[in-house]
């Protein structure tokens, strides 16, 4: 098991990691899995065309209702929880001969949602 930091330096950002990931399990075979240890970041896997990390983001704004949140410390920043929740705060990729297996387009992304910050990431692998 090994920890990661990515700094962010956006308040939402698409933050590309398959590299990062990559150098952690060289000679491995078997799953990879990467958790977020944070509640307004999240991972996903994402196509990375230019714009499409824009679109993305985007996307996740148009989710977002215009209403009056509880959020007890800070009302504005129950969105981020949220749209970090329906992401998700881990992913599992296979690894062959020290290789991601991802398809074509995959990437390994973090999404920020509430930056710029210092996120911190778990890598663990399985076999």
């Amino acid at each position: 098991m090994s920890e990661l930091t990515i700094e962010t330096n956006a308040k939402r950002q698409v933050v590309g990691i398959t590299e990062r990931v990559a150098s952690e399990i060289a000679n491995a075979t078997g799953l990879v899995n990467i958790f977020v240890k944070h509640t307004t970041a999240a991972l996903t896997l994402a196509d990375l065309d230019p714009g499409t990390d824009q679109d993305f983001l985007d996307f996740l704004e148009s989710l977002v209702p215009d209403k009056s949140w509880r959020h007890p410390h800070d009302p504005a920043h129950a969105p981020d929880h949220l749209l970090a929740s329906l992401i998700g705060p881990n992913v599992s990729v296979p690894v062959e001969n020290g290789k991601l297996t991802l398809g074509a387009w995959q990437r390994i992304v973090l999404v920020e949602l509430d930056g710029p910050r210092e996120r911190r990431l778990v890598v663990s692998l399985s076999s």
